[in-house]
């Protein structure tokens, strides 16, 4: 295991209570999200309701790693119509692809934070994603155990993944910005 550089080691200080170990998402305390643009005007979010993955924090945190499931038929935009053609072929095809998967690949330092590179699975397609992550903290849970804190976001491109959004394609904007806010409890 190599020793995080000097930039790594700076940011690291700005995150107090840095702790390693394999980490699960809690999803009652986590949540996974997007929006993405209607007629170009405004936007529309959604939001994903089950999903789990697991966080490896190594001690240079540029050899951690994340993987997650997400269950793609547990998608809510708060219009019951609207969710029916969400999970439809035109967009997420719920039935024929139930989950999309992302892996890390890598994790590298930034001025601000770190991006985690990874492979992306939705609809049956794998393209290269890459988060960028602010750690918000370590503490401990109302049961006294390690909890840990996350945010990340991500723009891609529905087209790359086979999302056509049928007749209503030029409604509904190419790019899709996906936010995620994690809580974690250390295993």
């Amino acid at each position: 295991m190599s020793a995080p550089s000097s930039s790594v080691a700076a940011l690291l200080a700005t995150v107090p209570g840095y702790t390693t170990g394999t980490w699960a998402i809690d999803p009652v305390h986590s949540e996974v999200s997007f929006s993405v643009r209607h007629l170009g005007i405004a936007k529309v979010r959604g939001r994903f309701d089950s999903f789990e993955g697991r966080i490896v924090l190594a001690e240079n945190p540029l050899e951690s790693s994340v993987t997650a499931t997400v269950r793609t038929g547990s998608v809510s935009t708060g219009n019951a119509q609207r969710d029916e053609h969400v999970h439809g072929a035109d967009f997420l095809d719920t039935r024929t692809f139930p989950e999309m998967t992302f892996a890390s690949t890598g994790v590298r330092a930034t001025d601000d934070g770190f991006l985690v590179d990874g492979d992306l699975t939705l609809r049956g397609v794998t393209r290269p994603v890459a988060l960028a992550l602010e750690v918000n903290g370590f503490g401990s849970g109302f049961d006294g155990n390690p909890v840990a804190g996350f945010s990340a976001t991500a723009e891609i491109n529905r087209s790359d993944f086979g999302v056509t959004a049928g007749p209503a394609g030029g409604a509904v904007g190419e790019k899709i910005t996906i936010s995620l806010e994690v809580e974690a409890n250390r295993q």
